[in-house]
């Protein structure tokens, strides 16, 4: 079962909404059952259940303990616009693999435009709850790839032509090109900040979650 996120006032908790009816209808909880909630404050609760319906469902705290999922680094997921199948893969894996935020964008060779910033908030907050995490990531764009490129905290580009990627000691932010790759233009604009994930050609989904692992390395098993 996944996490959630709740309101909490002293010992009592209440789930409302959304979340109270997948917790209900989908998940068949019942009271009496143990639920695990999340505070964004770094706690982790054992919240036992006492009622429970599709549009509320409250419980008491049976026990609070520290919880610290967030991995020291803040990386950020520059991504391009990808057939929409594609594009939610990445926001989801990326979220439960611990990306800080996501940047969407329009390069040149995207297929896709539409823009669903109410679907890709959700699917990023499901991930965040499955994976027990503190914050959800937001997501900014669709933004030109000038404009993502210069408001991006220390921009690299991943392209086959770079160097090896491996673990970094700063924060940063990985742009991933679409599946035909960057254009020369983009290329151009990210100078020598080029990574490389090896001589494998991998579709743009696989290769934002190998880029992301790879950047955390071992700090995604640590806290802040």
């Amino acid at each position: 079962m996944p996490y959630f996120f709740a309101s909490r006032s002293g010992n009592q908790v209440e789930i409302t909404g959304q979340d109270a009816r997948h917790l209900a209808l989908s998940l068949r909880a019942r009271p009496g059952e143990r639920i695990s909630v999340v505070e964004p404050a770094g706690r982790l609760l054992t919240v036992r259940l006492d009622a429970v319906s599709a549009t509320r469902i409250s419980g008491f705290v049976e026990a609070d303990v520290e919880h610290h999922p967030e991995p020291e680094l803040s990386i950020t997921v520059a991504v391009a616009m990808l057939p929409s199948a594609s594009l939610e893969l990445v926001l989801s894996r990326c979220t439960e693999a611990g990306a800080a935020r996501f940047i969407l964008v329009d390069a040149a060779r995207s297929i896709s435009r539409a823009s669903k910033p109410g679907r890709w908030a959700t699917i990023c907050r499901e991930a965040a709850m499955l994976a027990g995490r503190l914050v959800v990531p937001e997501v900014v764009g669709p933004l030109p790839f000038q404009a993502a490129w210069e408001q991006a905290d220390e921009p690299w580009l991943l392209d086959r032509s770079g160097r090896g990627l491996g673990p970094f000691v700063d924060d940063a932010t990985l742009f991933i090109g679409p599946e035909g790759g960057w254009s020369p233009e983009e290329l151009n604009l990210g100078g020598d900040r080029l990574l490389s994930l090896g001589e494998r050609n991998l579709r743009a989904d696989t290769a934002a979650l190998v880029a992301l692992a790879l950047a955390l390395g071992p700090s995604q098993l640590h806290t802040r």
